[in-house]
């Protein structure tokens, strides 16, 4: 009996298994569906099933760079319990997935699972680790910047950054130590644009819309002729920028200076350049619901 891509794909979304396994069934099992997901279940490599139907809102993320190749790469991989991210087996998976990143440039999450990575693809790597692990898991993202980079990892990979900078001091420790406070002001503050230039013209526009309305509707406000109310929205704006604008911010280790004047200064005394080109923060599980757990019910279900 013949099959044909579709199938394999169809195989793929009910068992969870990698594409080449899901074509080698069909082929044993001469085309017949139930035979082939049956031939995956024997082998161990459809234990993921129900398992992918699990919330994967915890797990970690991992910033890396490679100073010979410079290129820096931060990557997210979830899983469903935040105790399997203190896993050796899953601390190498997630290591892994980053060189693999570093050393084959995939153009997105489904170029990555195919990529090389230990005897087989992080795709056969990753389910390797679920049928071990016993937990869902999932490649949600990655970012890799070419150039000088710094890497930046907090909370034992709740919080990592990656911040690629235009410099002339690469390599020094000096440099090192420097990019490390900008990536921990990141971390900490988390900023949207480098500067006020990176910030799109929509974005001030809607801001001032939302400030204009604000005075508007204020009774004590409202009153006041318009070119009072556009200087006071233009003074809200400036605050806009120091709150999400990284060179605008006050720095962390002294707020009485802002991150650009640091940079200066850092430039300054060891002789070159430092700007930031870009940068790239990620949080775990940002954006993701994650399962709430109830355990009166849990244990209600238990007992009936």
């Amino acid at each position: 009996m013949a099959f044909t891509a579709q199938d394999v794909k169809a195989l793929r979304e009910q068992t969870g298994c990698g594409m080449m396994d899901c074509k080698k069934a069909l082929t044993d099992a001469e085309g017949d569906f139930d035979k082939a997901v049956e031939l995956l279940r024997e082998k161990g490599l459809a234990a993921q099933t129900k398992k992918a139907g699990r919330i994967a809102a915890e797990g970690m993320v991992y910033a890396e760079v490679d100073k010979e190749k410079k290129v820096g790469v931060v990557v997210e991989v979830n899983a469903e319990t935040d105790f399997v991210a203190k896993n050796d087996k899953f601390k190498s998976l997630v290591y892994g997935i980053a060189r693999a990143v570093i050393d084959e440039d995939p153009a997105d999450v489904d170029a990555l699972l195919k990529c090389k990575m230990e005897d087989g693809t992080v795709e056969s790597a990753l389910q390797d680790r679920i049928l071990v692990i016993g937990e869902n898991m999932k490649i949600r993202r990655f970012t890799r910047y070419e150039g000088d980079c710094v890497a930046y990892i907090h909370g034992g990979g709740t919080h990592a950054v990656l911040v690629a900078f235009d410099t002339d001091l690469a390599g020094k420790p000096e440099f090192e130590a420097c990019g490390k406070d900008v990536a921990m002001q990141i971390a900490a503050v988390n900023p949207g644009y480098v500067s006020e230039a990176d910030v799109p013209a929509e974005v001030i526009e809607n801001e001032k819309k939302i400030l204009l309305a604000q005075i508007e509707n204020d009774p004590k406000l409202a009153g006041k002729p318009e070119q009072v109310k556009a200087k006071m929205v233009d003074g809200k704006i400036g605050k806009f920028y120091k709150e999400n604008c990284l060179m605008e911010q006050p720095f962390v280790k002294d707020d009485k200076i802002t991150v650009s004047t640091y940079l200066a200064d850092c430039a300054k005394e060891q002789g070159g350049k430092i700007n930031v080109v870009k940068f790239v923060r990620y949080e775990k599980g940002e954006g993701l619901e994650k399962k709430q757990e109830d355990f009166a019910a849990e244990i209600a279900s238990m007992v009936k």
